[in-house]
């Protein structure tokens, strides 16, 4: 008990003082999921919102593909990236391999089934609503579907919030494309993998606090939304 509550307090002053080493690594686990979920962000709100309301021979081929995706481990994702970006992999020339960009191109790959089809639901939903309406004034499909993303931009922010969440919090898809590397590509998740391993416990701790400090926030601005959701849903 005294282990735990000592390193407890030593990853607390960690935090307090400013530490370099927990500092850039949280710093660079921010960037890698930021930049992969905006990518995945740009991409799954305009191709799903597209699917939504499209209609062509397969489409439901392309659902039951997009909805097995969300199942895929990220372990996986990380094997067919790393595959990829190996020297004898079609992308082996970028020289991308244990490297940030290989870890965004991962997390991107891994968060954007999970943004294609949360959008391509909500916005479905929202065209049974009120697609006919528009239909009948000649809204072409995209611009119906835009409308559509505009109208409902608070549940669409909620999507994409949770898309980051579901980005920062993953680990087995940028250690096999990152390699763990000190300085360079370890990131919060990896990181607490690694010290707990080595038994750095108070390193550990540190950045377990915040990594749940950026899901605590995640999570209440995701409330906040729900709750405006719900006072918009009561004063129409």
């Amino acid at each position: 008990m005294n282990s735990i509550s000592q390193s407890l307090s030593t990853a607390f002053a960690l935090i307090a003082s400013n530490d370099v080493q927990l500092w850039s690594i949280v710093a660079r686990s921010l960037w890698v999921s930021a930049w992969a979920s905006l990518l995945a962000s740009v991409l799954g709100v305009v191709f799903g919102a597209w699917l939504a309301v499209s209609h062509f021979a397969g489409r439901g081929l392309v659902l039951l593909i997009l909805n097995t995706l969300l199942s895929l481990p990220a372990v996986v994702v990380g094997l067919l990236v790393y595959l990829l970006l190996s020297r004898s992999g079609p992308l082996g020339e970028l020289g991308w391999l244990f490297s940030v960009k290989a870890m965004v191109l991962a997390q991107t790959i891994l968060v954007l089934p999970v943004v294609m089809a949360l959008i391509r639901q909500l916005i479905e939903d929202a065209d049974k609503q009120r697609g006919e309406q528009l239909q009948s004034l000649g809204a072409p499909r995209l611009f119906r579907a835009l409308l559509h993303v505009w109208d409902e931009r608070i549940a669409v922010l909620m999507v994409l919030i949770a898309a980051f969440g579901r980005a920062i919090a993953e680990v087995g898809t940028v250690m096999v494309v990152g390699g763990n590397i000190d300085g360079f590509t370890r990131v919060m998740t990896t990181s607490i993998a690694l010290e707990t391993s080595k038994g750095d416990l108070p390193l550990a701790l540190g950045l377990g606090i915040m990594l749940m400090a950026v899901v605590l926030l995640l999570n209440t601005v995701l409330a906040g939304l729900r709750w405006l959701i719900a006072r918009q849903g009561g004063q129409s």
